[in-house]
């Protein structure tokens, strides 16, 4: 093949394999109930379905990235692949809640391995300029699609076969990652770092402690097994601070944070999980309970926001080169605030044309925030490093759609307690408002770091030469 024919199968395949990694994730929103229903788990169980995965891809995505750019992009994507099927059948066949939400922690991890691998060949694949932002707009669509897709063939399958055909269709889907990923170029960085043990153990513990202290918190903030929890996670997240300060080769460089590049990537990441994809994550349950839509209405209605989210990414390479990337992200985050004020002031007697507005304007505010960011992440981390980078920026997502989904669970059940419907409606009310003042501290950070960019000096350009690079074929070479 070609230069451009590589790059093109690059780009479809790492583009699909997120899109999946979406779908899978966004899949259990509308099959939830019928899920907790028929296992049991109750409200305990239910949270753990919605975060199991969110707690598996934050724990392994920065550790992950690292080994990808050490020891080959496609290895990871390829190993991930197959984890990404099994985990599924275990879901498919659980028997119990428990069971289930380790399937959903593991299919978290397996994702985080695709996500980070497949940003990671995308930045190897398209150099720096309009060819990497259309890539990048391409992988931001593929962000969309995965999350707009993933509500609607959970409930239409769920419809005919009941939830279990939703992990049936994943594991398919999975399996058929693995051919597609054997078209891929083999890349890594020129000198492998050893595999980082101390680092990464230290860190997956942090992030499971912080994902499992913010789940248990959204039934009792005051139990002691959410502070222990909590406290755990910031002695673990010290001590791999500690650790990676004193280590040669380390998982990630912590010198990156000094970066205003590096952190409009991260805070832009950060804000989406807390504001954007927090209050999405509630709206099937809020239609479902408050509004009484049903299931397939509720993911119709949810595709307004993710459609135009993936319509509005693939589009973004038409904006002018002068919108550079951290005005983007801030337009993105400000067109957000914009529909989720929009998509407060509601009642029970409201219609879904009264909140599609708002969900078609915060959907273009997540599309474009997802391209614009997912270049980031790869333009803020050393060449050879873009697997790390896309570990960190969507590490620093799930964080935040953890913490913010805690926050919006709060606030809906606050609101829930004053009168059924009513008092849910008020609370999702003041939900979308908090989320509102959230995506305007994430764009006045956005131009933050972009003036800060404008008057620090950027690190010298490495050479592309740094980077190791293997032909396609059925199997990668092993070593550096």
């Amino acid at each position: 093949m070609g230069e451009d024919s590589t790059s093109a199968v690059t780009l479809v395949v790492a583009s699909a394999g997120t899109g999946l990694v979406l779908l899978v994730f966004a899949n259990v929103v509308t099959t939830v109930a019928p899920t907790i229903s028929e296992l049991g788990g109750g409200t305990a169980g239910e949270t753990w379905a919605l975060g199991g995965m969110s707690l598996g891809l934050a724990t392994m995505l920065l550790s992950l990235g690292a080994v990808a750019d050490d020891h080959g992009r496609r290895r990871v994507f390829l190993f991930s692949s197959v984890a990404l099927a099994a985990a599924s059948v275990l879901a498919a066949i659980a028997s119990g809640i428990g069971v289930f939400v380790a399937a959903r922690v593991l299919q978290g991890g397996a994702g985080a391995g695709i996500v980070a691998s497949s940003l990671g060949t995308i930045g190897h694949a398209f150099p720096d300029g309009p060819a990497r932002t259309r890539a990048t707009g391409v992988w931001g669509a593929a962000v969309g699609a995965g999350t707009a897709l993933g509500p609607l063939i959970g409930a239409a399958l769920a419809s005919i076969g009941g939830w279990r055909a939703g992990y049936w269709f994943q594991a398919a889907a999975a399996a058929s990652l693995v051919p597609a990923g054997l078209l891929l170029v083999e890349t890594r960085a020129a000198s492998a770092r050893r595999v980082d043990l101390a680092g990464a153990t230290l860190f997956g513990s942090a992030m499971a402690c912080l994902l499992a202290g913010l789940t248990l918190g959204r039934a009792d903030w005051g139990r002691l097994s959410t502070i222990a929890a909590l406290v755990a996670s910031g002695i673990l997240l010290a001590g791999f601070v500690a650790v990676e300060q004193r280590r040669e080769e380390p998982m990630i460089e912590l010198s990156l944070f000094r970066r205003p590049l590096f952190l409009a990537s991260e805070s832009g990441a950060l804000f989406v999980g807390l504001a954007i994809v927090a209050v999405v994550s509630f709206l099937p349950t809020f239609l479902q309970r408050a509004l009484h839509d049903s299931t397939l209405t509720s993911a119709w209605i949810l595709a307004l926001f993710s459609v135009t989210g993936t319509i509005v990414a693939f589009q973004g390479r038409r904006l002018p080169d002068s919108l550079d990337s951290g005005r983007r992200v801030a337009l993105g985050f400000l067109c957000g605030a914009i529909g989720l004020a929009a998509s407060s002031g509601l009642s029970p007697h409201s219609g879904w044309v009264r909140l599609a507005p708002g969900l078609i304007l915060l959907g273009a505010g997540y599309g474009l925030t997802n391209a614009s960011l997912g270049r980031l992440a790869v333009e803020s981390v050393p060449l050879g490093r873009a697997g790390m980078g896309s570990g960190a920026n969507n590490t620093a997502r799930y964080v935040g759609g953890a913490a913010g989904v805690a926050v919006v669970a709060a606030l809906l059940a606050a609101g829930d307690n004053r009168q059924g419907a009513a008092g849910l409606a008020h609370g999702w009310n003041l939900a979308s408002a908090v989320a509102a003042v959230l995506c305007l501290i994430g764009a006045g950070t956005a131009l933050a770091c972009r003036r800060l960019t404008l008057i620090q000096p950027a690190p010298a350009p490495a050479n592309r030469a740094d980077l190791c690079v293997d032909p396609p074929g059925p199997s990668p070479r092993s070593g550096a």
